[in-house]
């Protein structure tokens, strides 16, 4: 039986914001916007607009000599290529191991042997309600795949010991939050062992 998680005690929950209404804005696969007329705790009538997205997994891929798989893409919204973690939507249907084993494949050409659940998270609350969730994949080897020429990806391999390095204060290799919170999971699992 698992212990029962320590949380801290912040007393009863606060009064929040409701909706009187919702009026969609947008609508695609990829994005939809919404915009919800709100009252405040106050009285106050207001409004948020909300992007919903598809929930996404975030692969962290140990290969079996110990190597983590990097992809280096190129990110439109932040007009730079970024170093992240291998990561995809959902598709309908999908459970989050198969979208997982899915997009390793995809964007690394590897297989994992074992798919493990690490976290949830909402990455950016104040106005989207996309969620992601992070999965470790050990035991990665290399398969035959064929990438996708409009999403170019560039796959590096670095060695286990040496992503300490890559989060140090002050440096800005990494850059993408995904990223950062997969591979402070993975040291925090490496501390653990």
């Amino acid at each position: 039986m698992s212990p029962v998680p320590w949380k801290p005690d912040f007393g009863p929950e606060p009064p929040h914001a409701t909706t009187t209404d919702t009026h969609r804005m947008y609508d695609s696969p990829w994005i939809s916007v919404r915009k919800d007329d709100i009252i405040h705790p106050s009285g106050t009538v207001g409004d948020r607009y909300v992007a919903e997205r598809p929930p996404s997994v975030v692969i962290v891929p140990v290969t079996t000599d110990d190597h983590v798989l990097l992809v280096r893409q190129w990110r439109h919204a932040a007009n730079q290529h970024l170093i992240e973690l291998p990561a995809g939507l959902i598709d309908p249907g999908e459970t989050i191991e198969q979208t997982a084993r899915r997009e390793l494949r995809e964007e690394t050409g590897h297989e994992a042997g074992e798919i493990i659940e690490l976290a949830t998270a909402y990455l950016s609350p104040g106005f989207t309600d996309e969620v992601s969730t992070f999965v470790l994949a050990t035991g990665c080897t290399p398969v035959a795949t064929e990438g996708d020429p409009d999403e170019p990806l560039q796959v590096a391999r670095v060695p286990l010991a040496r992503i300490p390095e890559l989060l140090q204060p002050g440096n800005s290799t990494i850059t993408q939050a995904q990223c950062m919170i997969g591979l402070f999971w993975l040291l925090r699992l490496r501390d653990l062992c």
